[in-house]
């Protein structure tokens, strides 16, 4: 009995597998693939013209952290990569940390609503997604311009005597990435709420727990799926952002996705932007593995 089982069992997962083969194999050329030709053209030289030229080297990664004086052959830290390297790190931190703190109460306060309210108000949270990024970009930039609505209500006001200079600035940058991925940290938070019992805040507060020990004890790790998820879903997009610090930064804000487009554009340095693809992967893939480990530590706590 339990060969004839344990036959099936088999049987089964081939089949599974079998029926998965056209999927993984999809995967492996469309995503794999490009991976593994920017990791090859990394370790190549750069042609005149662009393209590579087909001979082993490792300048591209060497001139990634350090650059070479052309003038008496002096090494030094590549400042400037590590500026925009640092710069992309930061402003994708800040924009998920203050999606959270204003993506939170939004999705407490749309579970908590009546039904119909509460579709009301999802719809009006994806309405952004059916505009295309690029013109959602350009309506910041109209809002927080010299000239724009921001600044020209404010005068009106009487509040400020002249404008306030926050476009192409690394601020601006911060406040078109949170606008455009605020919603990608509403929903899973909204997914996660709604499916929270609400007894038991009830019973936290019948056992004398204060609000703030209700939040951490209570709220916090049942809908600690839907933090991490969205937490994911915000960091990773705008840790490769190209547009908005294209248009809100001006070009002088860049960002690693827009100096990765640099070097296959103007640059014409292929390995070197290949390699500034990998470390981006890289970053991606180590803030990856730290979201699992703090959510299976979590788990296990509990």
């Amino acid at each position: 009995m339990s060969t004839d089982s344990d036959r099936l069992e088999r049987q089964r997962n081939r089949n599974g597998w079998l029926l998965s083969t056209p999927a993984l194999v999809l995967l492996a050329f469309g995503a794999t693939g490009p991976l593994l030709i920017m990791f090859v053209y990394s370790f190549l030289e750069p042609g005149k013209y662009g393209n590579v030229i087909w001979e082993f080297s490792t300048k591209a990664w060497f001139n990634v952290f350090v650059q070479r004086d052309i003038f008496d052959g002096t090494l030094s830290p590549a400042d400037a990569h590590l500026t925009i390297l640092w710069r992309s790190v930061k402003l994708s931190l800040m924009t998920t940390i203050f999606t959270f703190i204003v993506g939170f109460p939004t999705a407490w306060f749309i579970a908590t609503r009546p039904p119909r309210m509460r579709t009301l108000l999802l719809f009006l949270i994806t309405i952004p997604f059916w505009t295309n990024l690029l013109i959602r970009t350009f309506a910041i930039n109209q809002i927080i311009r010299n000239e724009g609505l921001l600044n020209t209500l404010l005068l009106k006001l009487g509040i400020i005597n002249e404008p306030l200079l926050i476009i192409y600035s690394d601020f601006a940058v911060f406040i078109g990435m949170t606008y455009v991925y605020l919603p990608l940290m509403v929903l899973p938070l909204f997914a996660s709420i709604d499916r929270f019992d609400m007894r038991l805040v009830e019973a936290g507060y019948d056992l004398y727990a204060s609000r703030w020990q209700v939040l951490k004890r209570v709220i916090v790790p049942i809908v600690k799926p839907g933090i991490i998820s969205g937490s994911i879903l915000v960091f990773i997009p705008s840790l490769g952002a190209y547009v908005t610090p294209r248009i809100l930064g001006g070009g002088r804000n860049m960002m690693i996705g827009n100096f990765i487009e640099l070097q296959f554009g103007q640059g014409r340095n292929w390995p070197l932007g290949a390699a500034l693809s990998v470390i981006l992967l890289l970053i991606v893939a180590v803030a990856l593995v730290v979201y699992v480990r703090f959510a299976n530590r979590g788990d296990s706590n509990v």
